[in-house]
Parts: structure tokens; C-alpha cells; sequence
């Protein structure tokens, strides 16, 4: 693997200058990433211990991209739900000692795994779905997202989300691990999508059998980026754990068949995309 890691890739992101109109972004491994846009940096759904590993669940197929000590720059931290590859207590208690101007964002399941990690009250957003929030020249609104069930409360909180993320002048979706269902459609209606941020791992009867549930395949990614005029879609949740993926040449079959024009793209862990319109 060539892409930087550790010190080297908090150098990379600490010095490249992101123009207004222009966003950075490394992935950081299964629906991992790191956004950058002026000055501003957030995290979302780092996973960065071997958690998984060490509680009896499968390794990882790559190493840590980056030691959660060394991020001493994060602002806003976001994480979609409460799974352990999404919000990990062992990743988050780091990082945020390391970053202790940062905000976390998540739901009110991964609120208790953050303050059982010892991460303060006062650093810990709640959002509610449809609420715009404002952080350090970032904005953010939770989404609806169903990992199955759509399950939100009388207040608003979900217990599954995506985030879409306005930074620099432009405009990200993560959906978070989701499948596709009419209330996540009403959400986007309307918006301005520059990068969809997707699952493609899917999911299969054998798989849930073994207590692991899926995501978008990757034909349902591509129409979903259709469907919400994404510029760009890039293919996430598909690269950590050996046995909760599909072959990365079937998004790219996909595309050719659904959309063989659309920007496309799969990061390697590390690896950083530029966004210039």
C-alpha cells in the first residue's frame, strides 16, 4: 500500500491549501473520511483501533491509517450510528483529547458510547433529523438512514443517520449505512449534491444469518447518486472486513451498464480526492 499514513498523512492534510469552491478528502477506510475546506476539518465515522479484533470480530484487511493520538486538528467529528465501525469508543476518546476544539455530532446511542468513553456533555451534539448546525465554517444536517428499520423518536433523534455536509462551497452526502426507502428520497429532494459518499458492500440472506446487516448494493449506490444529481459518487463500506464485501469491479460493471458517464470513484485507505467542481 502506497498512501500515507500517520504522521505523514497529518502533514499532507495540515498543509494543502483546499481554495474556496474546492474540497479535500482522504478516506480513511470502510465509510471512513476526513474533509478538509479552507481551514476547516472535520472527521466522519473514524474507525482507527482494532476494536472489531480484540472483542472476538474478524481483523482488519489494512492497517490504522492514522494513530487517533496524532489528530490534533479535527473540529467537528460525525458519526452516523452506533456500530463499532462507525463509533468506536477506542478511536473517539483519543481523538478527542488529541483535538479539544472538536465537536462531536451523533445519535443517542452513540452519545452513551462517548460519554462512557469519557468524552464531556458539552461536547456531544445530539442532531435531529432535518436540523441545519453550524460549526466552524462547516454545516451539517442528519438525514434519514434505515440499517434496516427507520427508527426515530417523537423528538426527531434517529437512531441511524447520514449527514449532509455543506464545507468551502460545497456539498457532501454520507448516508451513513442505510438502504434505499422513501423518507431518505423526500430528504435529498431538492438539494445540491457535489459528492455522494455511498455503501456498495450489500447485503445477502447468508451474511444476515451471521448477524451482519447490509447496505445499498452497488447498481442501488448508482441510482441512488442518479436520483439525487450527485456530480460525484464515490463507493464506501466495502474494503475492512473480508467477509462483508463484494468484488469492487461490480460497482464499475454497474456504472457501465446504469450510468457510464458518471464520476466515479474507490479510495484506498489513505488515499486523498480533490474536489474542484
Amino acid at each position: 500500500m502506497t498512501s500515507l499514513r500517520d504522521a505523514a498523512l497529518i502533514a499532507q492534510i495540515d498543509h494543502l491549501t483546499v481554495p474556496r469552491g474546492q474540497l479535500a478528502l482522504w478516506s480513511l477506510g470502510q465509510a471512513g473520511f476526513v474533509l478538509k475546506g479552507g481551514d476547516t476539518i472535520a472527521y466522519i465515522d473514524p474507525y482507527l483501533s482494532n476494536s472489531a479484533e480484540d472483542s472476538g470480530g474478524p481483523p482488519r484487511r489494512f492497517p490504522v491509517p492514522i494513530n487517533p493520538t496524532l489528530i490534533t486538528h479535527a473540529r467537528v467529528v460525525l458519526a452516523t450510528h452506533e456500530h463499532l465501525d462507525h463509533t468506536d469508543a477506542a478511536t473517539l476518546a483519543p481523538l478527542m483529547a488529541a483535538s479539544p476544539s472538536a465537536v462531536l455530532a451523533a445519535s443517542l446511542q452513540g452519545r452513551r458510547i462517548a460519554l462512557n468513553a469519557g468524552i464531556p456533555d458539552e461536547r456531544i451534539i445530539t442532531p435531529r433529523l432535518g436540523e441545519r448546525i453550524e460549526i466552524a465554517g462547516l454545516a451539517f444536517t442528519a438525514t434519514p438512514a434505515a440499517h434496516y428499520e427507520y427508527e426515530v423518536d417523537a423528538d426527531g433523534h434517529s437512531r441511524w443517520m447520514g449527514f449532509i455536509i455543506e464545507c468551502n462551497g460545497v456539498t457532501v452526502y454520507h448516508s451513513g449505512d442505510t438502504i434505499i426507502f422513501p423518507k431518505l428520497l423526500a430528504a435529498l429532494a431538492g438539494r445540491t449534491i457535489d459528492i455522494a459518499l455511498l455503501p456498495i458492500n450489500g447485503r445477502d440472506f447468508f451474511r444476515e444469518c451471521e448477524g451482519i446487516i447490509g447496505n445499498l448494493w452497488p447498481g442501488e449506490a448508482i441510482e441512488l447518486a442518479k436520483a439525487i444529481g450527485a456530480r460525484v459518487l464515490i463507493g464506501m463500506h466495502n474494503d475492512l472486513f473480508a467477509g462483508n464485501r463484494v468484488s469492487p469491479g461490480a460497482l464499475f460493471d454497474e456504472l457501465d451498464r446504469r450510468a457510464p458517464f458518471m464520476r466515479c470513484h474507490l479510495l484506498q485507505p489513505g488515499e486523498l480526492y480533490l474536489y474542484a467542481g
